[in-house]
């Protein structure tokens, strides 16, 4: 079992940075491909970024591309989103979620993400 606690959210304006953090318990992080998901209100929750093992594959949302950075430190047992360049649509609660441990794909549907953490709030002002 695998617990997940986001942290880093906030109030930022539009054009700041935030970065979340999302520490992992257990003893198998550095098996899990981990997410970054988030959901506005009255909207379906959506991919973000994810990364795998080893740093080596990540996937991010078009809309993101070039703003958000996914990084993980496996010492750590802690996976990070930067956010620079932010903006007003990209508020919304923002979940760390990890698949079962030695699956490999870099997954960007929500199914494919075993264990999710109770989410931060992320709210841009214009």
């Amino acid at each position: 079992q695998v617990q997940l606690v986001e942290s880093g959210g906030g109030l930022v304006q539009a054009g700041g940075s935030l970065r979340l953090s999302c520490v992992a318990s257990g003893r198998t992080f550095s098996t899990h491909v981990m997410g970054w998901f988030r959901q506005a209100p009255g909207k379906e929750r959506e991919f973000v970024a994810a990364i795998g093992w080893s740093s080596g594959s990540t996937a991010y949302v078009d809309s993101v591309k070039g703003r958000f950075t996914i990084s993980r430190d496996n010492a750590k047992s802690t996976v990070y989103l930067q956010m620079n360049s932010l903006k007003p649509e990209d508020t919304a609660v923002y979940y760390c979620a990890a698949r079962s441990t030695m699956a490999r794909w870099v997954a960007v549907d929500d199914y494919d993400y075993r264990y999710w953490g109770q989410g931060t709030q992320v709210t841009v002002s214009s």
